[in-house]
C-alpha cells in the first residue's frame, strides 16, 4: 500500500482527470476533478488545474464515498 508522499509523488496525465458528475452548467464553473492513480485518488479544482491537489489512499476514498452515499454530512 502506498503512503501519502508516494501518492503525491506520482505524475498524473491530464487525460486521467474526470470532472464531477455533479458539476453541471448551473454551478458557475465551480467544479472538482478526480483522477484514479496507483494506490488511490487525487482531487483538484478544475478552475486551477496547476494548483494544489488532495490525495487519498484507496481506503480513505472508499470511506469518503460511503459517507457521501450515507449522507453522513447531512447535506442531501
Amino acid at each position: 500500500m502506498l503512503n501519502k508522499s508516494e501518492l503525491s509523488g506520482q505524475a498524473i496525465p491530464e487525460s486521467a482527470w474526470v470532472k464531477s458528475s455533479f458539476s453541471g452548467a448551473g454551478s458557475g464553473g465551480d467544479c472538482v476533478e478526480v483522477a484514479k492513480i496507483e494506490g488511490g485518488r487525487a482531487l483538484r479544482d478544475s478552475k486551477n488545474p496547476s494548483g494544489p491537489k488532495l490525495f487519498f489512499t484507496n481506503a480513505e476514498w472508499s470511506a469518503f464515498v460511503e459517507g457521501v452515499q450515507a449522507d453522513e454530512a447531512g447535506l442531501v
